[in-house]
């Protein structure tokens, strides 16, 4: 990876969304919603305390997060669309 993001940040991946409805109807590219779920490919170190102690971060590569829609900065990574965001940004861990 070209990019190791810094402090509190996070580089995600989204993960794609269903191409389908419960009841089987195929959802057209236009009508998609961008998805709000992700994995992290690489997170920074923490935040730092006034005093200079490190937070550390609570995620870490591999995790499938959840983030609100419009969190986060896109960026082209190797080819690649991810987002670059705060670990504030991030809503919570799936499982």
């Amino acid at each position: 990876m070209a990019l190791k993001p810094l402090h509190d940040r996070v580089l995600v991946r989204r993960v794609e969304s269903e191409e389908k409805t419960a009841g089987g109807l195929i959802i057209p590219d236009t009508a998609k919603e961008k998805p709000a779920e992700g994995i992290v490919v690489a997170a920074g170190e923490g935040a730092r305390k006034d005093s200079g102690e490190l937070i550390p971060m609570a995620v870490k590569e591999g995790d499938k997060i959840l983030f609100g829609k419009w969190s986060g900065t896109e960026v082209i990574v190797d080819g690649e669309d991810l987002l670059i965001m705060k670990e504030s940004d991030i809503l919570g861990l799936l499982s």
